[in-house]
């Protein structure tokens, strides 16, 4: 049992020395600095189903104090809750960014229904004004007033092709201050945004809800084309900008929020499980080895603390109590950001557990013909 205890306090002590500082959660927006002339700028917006969390988010959008020429065009995905028709009712009389509102059909072969959303977003933007930037923005993502353009000059000041905030989950009801900050938390583990932002690095990522791309970046990486059928598409999307030469950027944001509640695990449950697996690319060895992964760095620690205890084995309770401390303190700094108790931190094994059962529900659910759904939609593996 000993070696378990070793084990997982040596699989921290890497983590925390050699996996790009992940646990930081001060990587913000780069030194900004205002362009002599602001370019053009296109917010496509692909909205399935989302008249809930609309009226919170678009006024923000609409609301861009932006110097340049900026439009607004959220695309409705198939919706059967009014969303297309809220969009206008919301944008009548209002002033600020115009918007128009379109609907593509259902998806062809082989698009997932957001990227052809997306698809036709930019494709009417170019038909209008071939704008310079696109900002690629989810329907449940609120925006502060200089959101706009505070992205465009921190693209502009550090010559990016790409840059990503990842918003601000909701953290309200006991389920999701339990789930959220540890999904971001999980998200930095994998993807470190230092990593990500290093210029030539292999790590690439991005956070769906807010992406400001270059509009000849995304013609030169071929997207949404290049990336239409995935369903983790903000990794996917970093990764064709980044392997087309573009420089990506990646960090947290202080005033770009989602409004999607979250009042049950079964939601939360849903979001992650959708692309848990896809994550893994549908491979069981890989999902064998995460499961152990898991298990050995975030339950071990716990259970060797407790049994080392009990059974007055010092050689497992102590790597046991250390592996667990580090990993408190590794949490502690997402804790913060997210204005949670710094005492919920030993709760972060049991939430670990979680995740190890939503991975592992999304292989069953893949493997049933029903992986990869969402609002009515499944997708299968490509």
């Amino acid at each position: 049992m000993e070696w378990i205890g070793a084990g997982s306090l040596l699989a921290w002590v890497w983590l925390v020395l050699g996996q790009g500082f992940f646990w930081r959660t001060d990587v913000r927006l780069p030194d900004r600095r205002d362009p002599d002339r602001w370019p053009s700028v296109a917010v496509v917006v692909p909205a399935r189903d989302e008249a809930e969390v609309l009226p919170a988010s678009l006024p923000t959008l609409l609301a861009q104090k932006y110097p340049g020429r900026a439009e607004v065009f959220l695309v409705d995905d198939g919706s059967t809750d009014g969303t297309g028709a809220l969009a206008r009712e919301l944008a009548d009389g209002r002033g600020g960014l115009p918007l128009t509102v379109a609907s593509p059909g259902e998806p062809e072969p082989g698009w997932t229904g957001k990227l052809w959303a997306v698809r036709h977003g930019i494709a009417l933007a170019r038909e209008r004004a071939a704008p310079e930037y696109l900002l690629l923005t989810d329907a449940d993502i609120a925006h502060a007033p200089d959101s706009l353009r505070e992205l465009v000059a921190a693209a502009h000041s550090a010559d990016l092709d790409l840059v990503s905030q990842m918003a601000r989950l909701r953290v309200v009801t006991f389920w999701e201050r339990l789930v959220v900050p540890a999904f971001v938390y999980f998200f930095a583990q994998l993807y470190p945004f230092r990593r990500v932002n290093r210029r030539g690095a292999r790590t690439a990522a991005a956070a769906g809800g807010c992406v400001l791309l270059r509009r000849e970046a995304a013609e030169r990486a071929g997207v949404p084309e290049a990336i239409r059928h995935a369903v983790i598409d903000d990794v996917t999307l970093a990764r064709a900008v980044q392997r087309s030469g573009g420089a990506i950027w990646l960090g947290l944001a202080d005033r770009v929020t989602s409004v999607r509640p979250y009042p049950r695990l079964a939601g939360l449950w849903r979001m992650v499980s959708r692309s848990a697996y896809a994550q893994l690319r549908h491979q069981p060895l890989l999902l064998l080895g995460t499961v152990l992964g898991l298990a050995l760095v975030y339950l071990a620690p716990p259970v060797a603390l407790l049994a080392g205890l009990a059974a007055g084995r010092p050689a497992l309770a102590v790597p046991g109590g250390a592996a667990w401390t580090l990993m408190c303190g590794t949490y502690l700094p997402m804790l913060r950001y997210y204005r949670q108790p710094l005492w919920s931190a030993p709760l972060l094994p049991f939430t670990a557990l979680l995740y190890l059962l939503m991975t592992v529900d999304s292989a069953v659910q893949h493997y049933r013909g029903r992986g990869a759904a969402w609002k009515g939609r499944t997708y299968g593996a490509v």
